[in-house]
C-alpha cells in the first residue's frame, strides 16, 4: 500500500477526484489504482480566497509499487503497512486485575484487559453515563450539585462533557487503536482521518456505553457510584482497596495490580494517596476564563467568503502568546459553536469549561485562554499546593457570583479597561446555570489578570476580532490538567507501592482523550507484561 501526502482538493471533492489526483501523481493512469481512501483530511485557510483541503490518501495497485517508487522519486509517497494493533499475549491471573475510574485511560485499560481475558473489575465513583447525563443537565438548570456525579466524575470522564476532541501531541501509535475502537462503538467514522476531529457532547454518551458493554461481554464487571476510599499495602505492595459502595457501607477488596485512573479532579484520592506517603509532587497547569465570541466572528475570521461554507463547518483556532514578563498564555480547548458549562466539583465553587455538540451549530465559539502557572506561584508547600491553588480560585468566584453557581462574567473591553461589566452587549454568556456581571479581578491572582490584559490584544492581531469589545470572559477555568503527579517508574507501577499504575491525566501522565487513552492502553500492557 501507497500513502501519498500533500494532494490539494476543492471543498467538495469527491472519491473520484481523490482518485484522479493520486493516479496523477503517480503518473498512472486512473484504472491502474485499484483501492483508493482517505487517511488524513485538513484544511488549508491560508489564503482566504482559495481555501482547499489538504489529503493524504492511501492506495493500492496491481502493480509493482517498490518498483513505482523508484521511477518517480517523491518523497510525499511511501509504502506502508495497514495498520493493526496486536493485543498482548493472554495471561492467567491469580486475581482479577482492578481499574479505578471509567475516564479515557481507565475506559482503555479495562478494554485491553478485557480483550486480553483478564476480566478486570472497574470502580468508578460517579454514574453511569446515562444517569450522569441527567444529574449534569439538573445542576446546570437547577443547581444542585452532586459532588459523587457531575461534569468531572463519572462514566467517561470530564471528557463526555466537552467537544470531544481527539487530537493530541503525541505520536503513539496506539492513537490508531483508541480511534478505531471509538468508531467501532459508534463515533463518527470521520475521526478517522479529520486532522481535527471531535465526537461531540451528543454522540459521546452512546459511544461510551457501548465500550462499557463490551467490556462487560468480555467478562469484566463495571460498577458504578463506587468509591475506593482507601489503599492497603504490605511490605510495599498493593494488598487490598476500601470500597465505598451505593449503600455507603465500606468493604475491603483484596487486589494486589489496580490502574489508578482517577481523573484530574479527585482530590480527595490525591489527599489519601499523599497521607499514605506514596510519592507525588506538584505540576504546573494553566488557569484563566472561558473566552466567547460569535460563531460568525470566528468563521468570517478564519475562512473569509467561504465562511458557512457546509464542508468547513464552524471554524477553530489555536492561539498563543510568550509574554515579556516570562508567562505563557494560550487557548485550550476551543469548542466552535459551543457553549460555555459549569463543571464544579465541590461545594461552594465554581469551575467553567466548554462543550461542542457533533453539529457545532450554536450562535456563539468559546475557548480558554490560560496563563500558565508553577509551583512557585502556589501560595502553599507540598504535593497538593495546587489543589490549593485551585480551590483558592474557584471559592473565590463563587463567592464574587452570588453564591449559587452562578459565574463571574466580564466583556472584554471592560476587562482590559478594568472597569466592572454592568451588563453585556453583542455576546449573550451562554454558561449555564448564569452568570453576573463582574470584574475577574476579583477570582483571579494579579499576574493571570495582567498577563490576560497584555495577550488578548495581541492574540487580536494575529485573529482578527479575538479582542472584540463585547466578547465574554466567563470565570475560572482551573481544571486544564492535573495539579498533581504521581510518581511512577519505567514500568509504569508507582515508585512505592508495587501494583498500583498511576494512569492517565489524572495521575499528571496525559492531557486530553487521546493521550489519557493511550497511556491507559500502556499500563494495561505493562500489568499483563508483569505477570507473563
Amino acid at each position: 500500500m501507497l500513502r501519498i501526502s500533500g494532494l490539494h482538493l476543492p471543498l467538495d471533492f469527491k472519491e473520484i477526484e481523490l482518485r484522479r489526483a493520486a493516479a496523477k501523481r503517480l503518473r498512472l493512469s486512473e484504472t491502474e489504482v485499484r483501492e483508493v481512501g482517505l487517511f488524513k483530511k485538513s484544511v488549508d485557510a491560508r489564503k482566504k480566497d482559495n481555501i482547499v483541503f489538504v489529503c493524504t490518501a492511501d492506495i493500492t495497485l496491481d502493480g509493482n509499487e517498490e518498483k513505482l517508487l523508484r521511477r518517480i522519486n517523491d518523497n510525499g509517497i511511501q509504502k506502508v503497512q495497514q495498520y493493526r494493533y496486536e493485543l498482548p499475549k493472554p495471561v492467567s491471573l491469580s486475581q482479577r486485575p482492578v481499574v479505578i475510574g471509567f475516564g479515557p485511560a481507565g475506559m482503555f485499560a479495562a478494554l485491553i484487559l478485557a480483550q486480553c481475558g483478564a476480566r478486570p473489575i472497574v470502580l468508578e465513583r460517579g454514574e453511569s453515563v446515562e444517569m450522569r447525563k441527567k444529574t449534569v443537565e439538573d445542576f446546570w438548570t437547577s443547581r444542585r450539585l452532586n459532588p459523587k456525579s457531575n461534569v468531572q466524575f463519572g462514566e467517561g470522564g470530564a471528557g463526555t462533557f466537552s467537544d470531544g476532541k481527539l487530537t493530541t501531541g503525541t505520536g503513539d501509535v496506539r492513537i490508531r487503536k483508541v480511534l478505531e475502537e471509538l468508531v467501532k462503538a459508534g463515533a463518527p467514522e470521520e475521526i478517522l482521518y479529520e486532522a481535527k476531529p471531535h465526537v461531540g457532547t451528543d454522540k459521546l454518551p452512546g459511544t461510551v456505553k457501548n465500550i462499557r458493554e463490551q467490556i462487560r461481554s468480555l467478562g469484566g464487571e463495571v460498577y458504578f457510584e463506587t468509591l475506593v476510599s482507601n489503599f492497603f499495602f504490605r511490605d510495599g505492595k498493593l494488598e487490598a482497596l476500601e470500597v465505598v459502595g451505593k449503600d455507603g457501607k465500606r468493604k475491603r477488596l483484596e487486589c494486589s495490580q489496580a490502574i489508578l485512573a482517577i481523573g484530574h479532579s479527585s482530590r480527595d484520592t490525591f489527599e489519601r494517596l499523599s497521607s499514605l506517603a506514596v510519592p507525588m509532587q506538584p505540576k504546573a497547569f494553566s488557569v484563566g476564563a472561558r473566552i466567547e465570541h460569535p460563531a460568525e466572528l470566528i468563521n468570517r475570521s478564519q475562512y473569509g467568503r467561504f465562511a458557512g461554507h457546509p464542508a468547513l463547518g464552524a471554524a477553530d483556532y489555536k492561539l498563543n502568546r510568550h509574554l515579556e514578563n516570562g508567562r505563557g498564555v494560550y487557548t485550550f480547548c476551543m469548542c466552535p459553536g459551543g457553549t460555555v458549562t459549569g463543571a464544579a466539583s465541590e461545594p461552594g465553587g465554581v469551575v467553567t469549561n466548554g462543550m461542542s455538540s457533533w453539529a457545532r451549530d450554536g450562535r456563539n465559539s468559546n475557548a480558554a485562554v490560560l496563563v500558565g502557572v508553577t509551583p512557585d506561584d502556589f501560595q502553599e508547600e507540598g504535593p497538593l499546593a495546587g489543589v490549593a491553588f485551585q480551590r483558592k480560585l474557584e471559592q473565590a468566584a463563587f463567592r464574587l457570583a452570588g453564591g449559587n453557581y452562578n459565574a463571574p462574567a466580564q466583556r472584554v473591553a471592560d476587562f482590559l479597561e478594568r472597569r466592572p461589566s454592568k451588563a453585556f452587549g453583542g455576546v449573550l454568556p451562554s454558561y449555564c446555570p448564569g452568570v453576573v456581571p463582574a470584574s475577574l479581578d476579583g477570582c483571579l491572582p494579579e499576574f493571570v489578570t495582567d498577563s490576560l490584559r497584555l495577550a488578548i490584544p495581541q492574540m487580536g492581531k494575529s485573529l482578527r476580532g479575538f479582542d472584540e469589545g463585547d466578547a465574554v470572559l466567563t470565570a475560572p477555568e482551573t481544571r486544564s490538567s492535573s495539579p498533581v503527579r504521581i510518581l511512577r517508574g519505567e514500568d509504569m507501577q508507582s515508585l512505592s507501592l508495587k501494583g498500583l499504575y498511576p494512569c492517565g491525566e489524572g495521575a499528571g501522565y496525559a492531557g486530553g482523550i487521546v493521550s489519557a487513552a493511550v497511556d491507559g492502553i500502556r499500563c494495561a500492557e505493562q500489568l499483563l507484561a508483569k505477570n507473563r
